[in-house]
């Protein structure tokens, strides 16, 4: 038998790798390693469009200043959280409990605003009408501009609901709400609402 025959018979023997056994791996490779798991960025939380006033609080009675017994004063708006995209606001006072809240039988919109400057955050106590740049609608006391609550049986509620829109609308004219949510559909980035309640006194 020729040597190399006999080298090679006995390093089989004893469990020794072939020549050509682990070739194309470099010296002291063992098991393939496995790939780090992919890094993943944490989503950032959006803080959601939010309405408040420092008249009143969520829920709360709306002063009597603000309304038909007192000076009929616009109260103070601060809004946050607009979405990316945001082009301008739309404001929308309603009443949805008249005459009465026990038995309501239709809503009263107190105040319409639209086309309110995407930079804007607020309106200030007294506004009564749009800043420059806004545009004022119609209400069902059949004027634009502000009408606080002046409810004629128990306490009713007032939402304020403010839109987000990725549009402007342009010049319409004293839209009605029903008109204007008619024009904002589809164009809706993000809603907030602050309700309120309110119920005449003596």
């Amino acid at each position: 038998m020729r040597p190399m025959l006999v080298l090679t018979a006995l390093l089989t023997a004893c469990g020794a790798p072939s020549p050509s056994e682990g070739a194309g791996k470099p010296a002291g490779a063992g098991a393939d390693i496995p790939a780090p798991p992919a890094v993943t960025q944490p989503e950032v939380a959006m803080a959601p469009l939010s309405l408040t006033s420092p008249a009143f609080a969520p829920g709360a009675e709306i002063p009597r200043e603000y309304t038909c017994q007192g000076g009929d004063t616009s109260p103070e708006l601060a809004w946050s959280g607009a979405p990316a995209g945001t082009r301008s606001f739309v404001l929308i006072e309603h009443d949805p409990d008249v005459p009465d809240p026990a038995a309501p039988q239709r809503q009263w919109v107190h105040w319409v605003l639209y086309d309110l400057p995407s930079d804007l955050t607020g309106l200030p106590k007294g506004a009564q009408v749009a800043p420059p740049g806004g545009r004022d609608g119609n209400s069902d006391w059949g004027k634009t501009g502000y009408g606080g609550p002046c409810p004629p049986i128990g306490r009713h509620r007032y939402f304020h609901t403010l839109y987000a829109l990725d549009t402007v609308l342009g010049d319409r004219g004293p839209l009605t709400r029903d008109a204007l949510e008619a024009g904002i559909a589809g164009h809706v980035l993000a809603k907030a609402e602050l309700i309120g309640t309110y119920q005449k006194s003596p």
